[in-house]
C-alpha cells in the first residue's frame, strides 16, 4: 500500500497539493486533481482518517440523533446524507429508543470531538439539557425545539394545516375531525391553532370530540373510523397528522362501506409515496429541502462560510380523496 511520500513522489506533485487533492480542496487545476487520483487508485492509496482529522481538526463527520427510524425519518436522513456527502462529511447515525441517557451518548460524542456537529430529527431530553452542549459545537435540529440557541429547519404547520383546512371548506365540508399526532409536540399545537382560527373565521363548530390525539399509524387511522361507528352525527372530512394515519382511515371507512369522498373526506401530511399510490389528497411537505438546509445551516462551523437557505412553503396535493 502506498503513502502519501509515494503519491507526491510518482504524481511529480508536491505533499501539499496532494494533500488539498484529499481534502477536496478547490485550489487545485481538475488536470491535476485527476492526475493524482490516478494514481492513488493505481497504487490502491487508502488516505488515513485519523491523519486527516488531525491536519483539518475535523473528524469530517456529523451525528444524526434520532428515537427511531420511520419513512419520515429516512427521507429526512436520506436528503441530510446526499448533502453532506458532497461537501466531504461522513454521518454516524444515533438511535436511542426515547431512553434520555442513550440519546446523551451522542451529546458527549460532540463535546469529546469524536464528531463535528449533531442533527437531532427526534429527542426527548429537555431543551436546556441539549443546549448545555452547544458550546461544544453546532447542534442543528428538524424537531421544532423553540429554543435561541438551537436552530430548527422545521416549517410551521400552521401554514400546511391552513391550506388543507381551506381546500376542504371550499369543497363543502363543514364538520372536520383531526387526527393529531403527539399531544404536546409544538406541531400538534400549531395544528390545533389553525383548526381553531379557521373554523372561527368561517363561524362553524369546533366539536372537541371529534379532535384524536397520538394518532401515527394505519391501525390507529383505522381506529379513528372505527371510534365513529356508533355515533349518529359524524364527521363529512378528517384531517390526518401523516399520510400513514389516512391511509388507514381510507381503509377502514372503505370496509365500512362508505363512499370517499361523498361520505368522507380524507386528508393527510408528507406527500409520502403511499399517498401518491392510493391517491389520498394531502400536504406537500419539502422534507428533502429541510434536509439540505439543516446541512446548510452548520456550513459556518464546518465550512468557514455561509451558505443562502433555499426557501421553502408547504403545498396542497389535491387527489380522489377530497
Amino acid at each position: 500500500m502506498s503513502t502519501l511520500d509515494q503519491i507526491a513522489k510518482l504524481s511529480g506533485f508536491s505533499k501539499a497539493t496532494v494533500s488539498r487533492v484529499l481534502n477536496n480542496s478547490p485550489h487545485v487545476s481538475p488536470d491535476t486533481r485527476e492526475k493524482i487520483l490516478a494514481i492513488m487508485k493505481e497504487t490502491d492509496y487508502v488516505p488515513n482518517r485519523n491523519a486527516i482529522s488531525l491536519s483539518k481538526g475535523q473528524t469530517q463527520q456529523i451525528g444524526m440523533v434520532t428515537m427511531n427510524l420511520s419513512e419520515l425519518i429516512l427521507r429526512f436522513m436520506n436528503g441530510f446524507v446526499e448533502t453532506s456527502d458532497q461537501y466531504g462529511f461522513q454521518t454516524i447515525i444515533y438511535t436511542t429508543g426515547g431512553d434520555k441517557q442513550k440519546e446523551l451518548q451522542a451529546f458527549e460524542d460532540l463535546k469529546r470531538k469524536r464528531v463535528d456537529a449533531l442533527l437531532i430529527l427526534t429527542s426527548v431530553n429537555d431543551n436546556n439539557v441539549i443546549s448545555s452542549y452547544c458550546k461544544y459545537g453546532p447542534i442543528v435540529s428538524w424537531q421544532r425545539m423553540d429554543h435561541p440557541e438551537i436552530p430548527s429547519v422545521a416549517m410551521n404547520q400552521y401554514d400546511g394545516y391552513i391550506l388543507a383546512l381551506e381546500h376542504l371548506i371550499e369543497q363543502g365540508y363543514t364538520r372536520i375531525a383531526n387526527a393529531f399526532g403527539r399531544p404536546s409536540s409544538i406541531n400538534t399545537r400549531s395544528r390545533r391553532m389553525a383548526y381553531e382560527d379557521i373554523m372561527a373565521k368561517y363561524n362553524l363548530p369546533v366539536v372537541e370530540k371529534w379532535n384524536y390525539s397520538s394518532i401515527y399509524s394505519i391501525r390507529d387511522g383505522e381506529q379513528v373510523v372505527n371510534s365513529l361507528k356508533s355515533e349518529a352525527d359524524r364527521p363529512d372530512a378528517i384531517l390526518c397528522s401523516n399520510d400513514l394515519a389516512a391511509a388507514g382511515v381510507l381503509s377502514e371507512a372503505r370496509r365500512q362501506g362508505l363512499n370517499v369522498p361523498e361520505d368522507l373526506a380524507i386528508v393527510g401530511f408528507d406527500d409520502s409515496e403511499l399517498s401518491r399510490s392510493l391517491g389520498i389528497t394531502t400536504i406537500l411537505n419539502p422534507i428533502e429541502g429541510q434536509a439540505e438546509n439543516a446541512f446548510l445551516l452548520l456550513a459556518p462551523a464546518l465550512l468557514r462560510r455561509s451558505i443562502e437557505l433555499q426557501p421553502l412553503s408547504f403545498s396542497l396535493v389535491k387527489r380522489e380523496t377530497t
